[in-house]
């Protein structure tokens, strides 16, 4: 039998994760396989009830909209999880326990490593969302010493969610609608500054409306990040580096969190001297 691993969510058929992992085992020559698997909510217990029982299923990659559904479906939860109350990685356990991990934070992380080293006067994000995503990042940036906007169609759910997640910071909530119109509002002078504009939410992914950002609202030299991977090149990015914005994809993240879950389900770390080959596999 073969060692597997997979993707779930619902739709799933877009993911880009099988194309990632099965790249990488067969550079390194490993035996295994990594699948894209269609589970319903209603449907997600009785899978994860299956999969506990197989032996060569080391475990899967949750997409939306399972990441906080499958939280009491846990045998255990790693401290990030935890903290973050979403789950992004299960790993079956030798014994055949389930442990829930988080791999969104630091995948978010790791294209703006280089830009967090360096030493700011002040950092602010706009996040655009509530999600399971949304948590990740938010516990990610707060503890980057960010100050956040958080933008979502529920204010109050959104303020909630700054509390739980990045408690002490001067943080503030808005609707997402306040975006969508221009704004003549001056904006300071960022020299020594970092901000960051990120679609967190499902809006501009195939089969889903569009997001209503208007470039006004993002100060100069902002980096926009969109978590968003089909399309992997979406209307918000084009619209961002029209206005002339430095821009970075979902493939980005996808593939920072895939580095964590990839050892995790195969034991080895991945090639990523291989990521230029990588994200060319997965362009074509």
């Amino acid at each position: 039998m073969t060692r597997y691993a997979e993707v779930i969510g619902d739709p799933i058929a877009q993911s880009k994760s099988p194309a990632i992992h099965n790249f990488w085992l067969a550079e390194l020559g490993i035996e295994g396989r990594y699948d894209h698997c269609l589970v319903k909510l209603e449907d997600l217990g009785d899978y994860l009830a299956k999969r506990r029982a197989d032996p060569d299923w080391r475990g899967c990659n949750v997409t939306m909209p399972h990441k906080l559904s499958i939280l009491p479906l846990m045998d255990r939860l790693d401290p990030l999880a935890a903290q973050i109350g979403a789950v992004n990685t299960v790993v079956r356990e030798s014994d055949g326990t389930l442990t829930g991990y988080n791999t969104d934070a630091p995948g978010f992380l790791e294209p703006v490593r280089d830009e967090l080293a360096k030493t700011h006067l002040f950092r602010m994000a706009r996040i655009l969302g509530t999600g399971g995503a949304a948590r990740a990042i938010i516990a990610a940036l707060a503890n980057e010493h960010f100050v956040i906007v958080l933008a979502g169609r529920d204010p109050a759910k959104a303020r909630a969610m700054l509390d739980e997640l990045a408690p002490g910071g001067e943080h503030h909530a808005i609707g997402l609608d306040h975006f969508a119109d221009a704004t003549d509002f001056a904006f300071d002078d960022r020299e020594q500054c970092f901000d960051l504009v990120v679609n967190a939410s499902p809006l501009g992914m195939t089969g889903q409306p569009p997001l209503a950002f208007d470039f006004s609202h993002a100060p100069p030299r902002s980096v926009v990040y969109d978590i968003v991977t089909s399309p992997l090149d979406t209307q918000f990015l084009q619209d961002a580096r029209g206005a002339g914005f430095e821009t970075v994809d979902g493939l980005s993240m996808l593939i920072g969190q895939a580095d964590s879950a990839f050892m995790h389900f195969f034991g080895a770390r991945p090639p990523r001297d291989r990521d230029a080959a990588l994200r060319e596999l997965i362009l074509s």
